[in-house]
C-alpha cells in the first residue's frame, strides 16, 4: 500500500492534488473536472493554528493520522474559545424569539457550539410546540394555552428539511469509496428510465454538486402513486444542459436516493441507520420518528393551501416537505428528523476525518472530496459532495473556501469549520406556526459571527518577518477593525519626516469582493486619499492598494513604500450592508527611513498613542 492511499480506502488529499483520484474503484488521470486544489496559504499561524487547524485539511486526515476525538462537554476556556463571545450567541439568538422585524424568526430554537472534542454550548431556548393553528385573516399564530405549550430542551428533535441531503451525499460517498458507485458515471447507467426528457448525460457527480440541470422541485406530491412520482421525475427536462449551471434542486437527491436503492438493495431508511446513525450512536436521528416521540418533537407549520401544496394542518412528528410526506417520509432531500446533540457527533465525526470513537463511515480522503469545491466554474456557488461550501449568507464569519454545511427550510443548519475545528448546529422551529413568518438567515449568521469571534487570532509576534518581531514583542495588542456591517474603520498613522516606507503584519477574512481592506495615503492632510500598491510576505504584490477574501487566517508581512515624503498613511476597511468576515487585525506598525531604520513605532508609547483610530479598538483576542 503506498502513501497515496489511505488505510480507509479512497483517495487521498495528495493523490488528489496531484490530478490522480480513484472513484468507484477506477483511476482517473487528471483533475476531476470542476474541482478545486485548497487555496494557497501564507505563512504563520492563524485563528487556532495547530497541527490540523488553519490548514485547510479536515481535522483527522492531518499527516495520515486518525483523530477519533469524541464529544465532551466542557467549558469555553476547554475548548480553546471565548466566553463572552458565546454568552453573546445566545443572547443574541433570544432577540429572533420576538418579533424580528414583524414576527419571530422561531417559536423557539436549539443551539450548540463546539471546538475540537468539548462541547462548550449547548442551549434550548423558546418553545418546541407553541401555536395550535395558523389565522390568515389576521397574520397571527392561535397560541395553544400555557399549560399545553412544550419547551425547548437540549434534546428536542427537529424536522431537518434539507439537512437531510447530507445524509444522502455521505451514503453515496460511502459506495463511491466502496467501488459500486462512480462518480463520473452517467445516472442512466444505473437508472435507465432517468434518461428521459434529455437527462441521457447527467453524472452522479452534478447530482452532488447540484449542477445536473433540474430545476429546484416540481410537485410529485400531486401524482398519488410512486409509480406516477417516478414517471413524473424519468419525463423532467433540464432547465439548463448538464454542467453548464449552478441550481439547487431537490430532485438531484430524489434522483440519488433512487439510485443508491438500486444498487444497495435496500431503502434509504434503511442505509440510513445501518450506515451512519447505528455506528455513530445517533440514537435520536431517524426517518419516520415513532409516535412515542412527538412529546419531544418541535412542531412545524399548519400547513394548508394556499401557502403548502398539502391540507394537512398542524404538522407535528410527521415530515412537513410536501414530496418527502407523499413519499412516505424517506426521500432523499428531506425527512430526516435529528437532534442538536447528534447532529454534533456527525459533525465531529467529518472533522476527524470520518471516524468517531471506533467507528469509522468514511475515509478521511472521502471526507476530503465532500470538503472540496466541485464548482468552480460557478463563483458563488461553492459546492463539495453535498456540502455548501463558503456561504455567507448562512455561515457569517465562519465562511471559509473550507467551511462545510447546509440549512433547512424549517430553520436548521449546521455548519463545519475545518481550519479552526469548530462547529455549530442551529436548530430552529421557523415555520412553526406559518412559512412566511420567516425571512432570510440572521439568527444562523448571527450564530455563527458569534461563535467565528470566539475562536481568538493569535498574535503575530514571532510569526512575521524577523525584522518585525522585536517590535511586535514589545507592543500591545493588535488593532481590530470590528465585525459591524454597513461601517467603514479607519487606523490612521501620524505624518513622520523621514519616513520611506510602511511594514506591519497584517491579518484578514473579509466577504470576498465588496468588503476591502485598503492601504491609503494622504498628501494634502487628509482632503484626498489615494491607494498605496504594497506587498505581502515579500513576494505577493496588490497593485491596488486592497486585499479582502480568504488570507488563509494568517499573518501576512506588509511593506509598502510611501508616495512622498509628506505622506499619511491610513488603513480603511469598509463593509457593506449584509455580511462580513472574521475581519482585520493590524499589528507592528512601523514607519522606516530610507536605510530601514525606524522613524516611527507603535511599540514605542510615545508614537504608539498618535495613531488615530477610527472603529479601530486594541483586541488581544
Amino acid at each position: 500500500m503506498t502513501d497515496d492511499v489511505e488505510r480507509g480506502g479512497g483517495p487521498s488529499r495528495r493523490a488528489f492534488g496531484g490530478g490522480v483520484l480513484a472513484l468507484g474503484g477506477a483511476l482517473v488521470i487528471g483533475a476531476v473536472p470542476g474541482a478545486a486544489a485548497s487555496p494557497g496559504r501564507g505563512t504563520g499561524a492563524g485563528a487556532g493554528a495547530s497541527p490540523g487547524r488553519g490548514t485547510g485539511v479536515p481535522y483527522g486526515a492531518v499527516r495520515g493520522s486518525v483523530q477519533r476525538t469524541t464529544l465532551r462537554r466542557g467549558s469555553a476556556e476547554r475548548a480553546g474559545l471565548l466566553a463572552p463571545h458565546l454568552d453573546g450567541l445566545v443572547a443574541d439568538a433570544e432577540r429572533f424569539l420576538a418579533p424580528s422585524p414583524a414576527h419571530p424568526w422561531y417559536a423557539g430554537a436549539v443551539l450548540l457550539a463546539g471546538r475540537g472534542g468539548t462541547v462548550a454550548l449547548h442551549r434550548a431556548i423558546g418553545s418546541a410546540v407553541r401555536y395550535a393553528a395558523y389565522d390568515e385573516k389576521t397574520d397571527t399564530g392561535i397560541e395553544l394555552p400555557p399549560e399545553r405549550r412544550i419547551p425547548m430542551t437540549e434534546d428536542t428533535v427537529f424536522d431537518l428539511a434539507s439537512v437531510s441531503k447530507l445524509f444522502t451525499s455521505i451514503l453515496a460517498v460511502q459506495q463511491i469509496e466502496r467501488g459500486a458507485l462512480r462518480l463520473e458515471e452517467k445516472v442512466a447507467a444505473y437508472l435507465p428510465e432517468f434518461a428521459g426528457g434529455g437527462k441521457q448525460d447527467v453524472t452522479v457527480r452534478q447530482l452532488l454538486t447540484h449542477t445536473s440541470g433540474f430545476r429546484s422541485w416540481i410537485p410529485l406530491y400531486r401524482e398519488p402513486t410512486r409509480e406516477g412520482k417516478l414517471r413524473l421525475l424519468w419525463a423532467e427536462a433540464p432547465a439548463s444542459p448538464p454542467g453548464s449551471a449552478y441550481l439547487y434542486s431537490d430532485l438531484n437527491l430524489i434522483s440519488l436516493q433512487l439510485v443508491l436503492e438500486e444498487i444497495t438493495g435496500r431503502g434509504l431508511d434503511a442505509l440510513l441507520h445501518d450506515e451512519i446513525t447505528a455506528p455513530l450512536g445517533m440514537h435520536r436521528t431517524r426517518f419516520n420518528p415513532p409516535l412515542s416521540w412527538r412529546p419531544e418533537i418541535a412542531a412545524t407549520e399548519d400547513a394548508r393551501p394556499p401557502w403548502s401544496g398539502l391540507d394537512r394542518g398542524m404538522v407535528w412528528g410527521e415530515v412537513h416537505d410536501e414530496n418527502a410526506h407523499s413519499l412516505g417520509g424517506v426521500a432523499g432531500h428531506a425527512g430526516v428528523f435529528s437532534r442538536a446533540w447528534d447532529l454534533a457527533v456527525l459533525a465531529r465525526t467529518l472533522l476527524n476525518g470520518g471516524a468517531y470513537g471506533r467507528a469509522r463511515i468514511l475515509s478521511p480522503a472521502s471526507v476530503e472530496l465532500m470538503f472540496t469545491d466541485f464548482n468552480t466554474a460557478f463563483p458563488g456557488d461553492e459546492h463539495g459532495l453535498g456540502f455548501e461550501l463558503y456561504q455567507h449568507w448562512y455561515m457569517g464569519a465562519m465562511a471559509t473556501p473550507r467551511t462545510a454545511g447546509h440549512t433547512g427550510f424549517t430553520g436548521t443548519s449546521l455548519v463545519l469549520d475545518p481550519t479552526t475545528d469548530a462547529f455549530l448546529i442551529v436548530l430552529g422551529n421557523s415555520v412553526h406556526p406559518v412559512r412566511s413568518w420567516r425571512s432570510g438567515s440572521a439568527p444562523r449568521v448571527a450564530a455563527a459571527d458569534r461563535l467565528a469571534r470566539a475562536v481568538a487570532v493569535r498574535p503575530a509576534r514571532g510569526r512575521t518577518s524577523p525584522k518585525l518581531s522585536a517590535s511586535l514583542e514589545q507592543g500591545g495588542p493588535p488593532w481590530f477593525s470590528g465585525m459591524a456591517s454597513a461601517t467603514t474603520a479607519t487606523l490612521t498613522l501620524p505624518p513622520v519626516t523621514g519616513a520611506a516606507r510602511l511594514e506591519c503584519a497584517l491579518w484578514w477574512d473579509t466577504e470576498p469582493g465588496v468588503d476591502p481592506v485598503a492601504l491609503e495615503a494622504s498628501v494634502d492632510g487628509g482632503a484626498t486619499w489615494r491607494p498605496v500598491p504594497f506587498t505581502t510576505d515579500g513576494r505577493d504584490g496588490h497593485p491596488t492598494g486592497t486585499v479582502g477574501g480568504w488570507s488563509g487566517r494568517v499573518w501576512h508581512t506588509v511593506s509598502a513604500p510611501l508616495p512622498g515624503a509628506d505622506a499619511v498613511l491610513r488603513w480603511r476597511y469598509t463593509t457593506d450592508q449584509r455580511y462580513v468576515g472574521r475581519g482585520v487585525y493590524v499589528d507592528g506598525l512601523r514607519l522606516l527611513d530610507a536605510a530601514g531604520l525606524p522613524v516611527f513605532d507603535e511599540a514605542r508609547p510615545a508614537d504608539g498613542a498618535r495613531i488615530e483610530a477610527n472603529g479601530w479598538t486594541r483586541s488581544a483576542d
